[in-house]
């Protein structure tokens, strides 16, 4: 179990991208005071570190109501992560894990963004929750959930701190640092989506592992 929540907590930080992310946190929070900032992070954490536990737990009952196999869940996680890689890959933004420009606008006009932008999409969006969904899935579900559960919680909590020291972070790492962060980050990203893809076909027709 140690070694796939390692599995887990690498899978979920490449798609969270945490350190990727820490430009789009400063821009948001351009003006606030060094406490505001960091409640602001605090509850954001707070909320995606929710967001992803619901879906862990009630992850099997998505797929009984809908009829949905986790061999077909692999096959379209796979597909939706490999997007997100693709972007990561060219240093770009995608838009599934951050706001759209019209979305970034609203939210520094807002109160509290901490739970959009910041919660959903950014940190638990779409491809995260794809992710946490389909590494928590069958044979070993109860063993995988708990795995994935710390795998994320450590991600969130490294992330936290990334947040919390945006500042000081930003200072020693320009954007070509960040840009290089994000490129490494989307080609161990794209291997995990082709993987998880490849489970998945496989699951789904089961001639081809022959």
């Amino acid at each position: 179990m140690i070694v796939y929540a390692i599995h887990a907590l690498v899978s979920v930080f490449a798609v969270m991208n945490p350190l990727g992310n820490l430009p789009i946190f400063m821009s948001l929070t351009a003006g606030y005071a060094l406490e505001e900032q960091r409640k602001t992070a605090a509850k954001a954490i707070g909320i995606a570190f929710l967001i992803l536990v619901i879906f862990l737990v009630l992850g099997h009952i998505i797929f009984s109501v809908f009829g949905i196999t986790v061999a077909a869940f692999r096959v379209a996680g796979g597909i939706l992560i490999f997007g997100i890689a693709y972007n990561l890959l060219h240093a770009k933004a995608s838009h599934m894990h951050a706001p759209h420009p019209e979305e970034h606008q609203e939210s520094v006009e807002k109160d509290d963004i901490s739970v959009t932008p910041l919660a959903t999409p950014l940190l638990a969006g779409p491809g995260t929750i794809a992710t946490v969904m389909a590494l928590a899935a069958a044979p070993n579900e109860i063993s995988n959930s708990i795995a994935v559960f710390v795998g994320f919680t450590v991600v969130l909590a490294g992330t936290f701190l990334i947040f919390r020291y945006a500042g000081n972070i930003s200072k020693r790492l320009g954007q070509t640092e960040l840009n290089v962060i994000s490129r490494l980050m989307g080609l161990l990203l794209a291997v995990i989506a082709v993987q998880m893809g490849a489970a998945g076909l496989i699951g789904l027709f089961p001639a081809l592992a022959h």
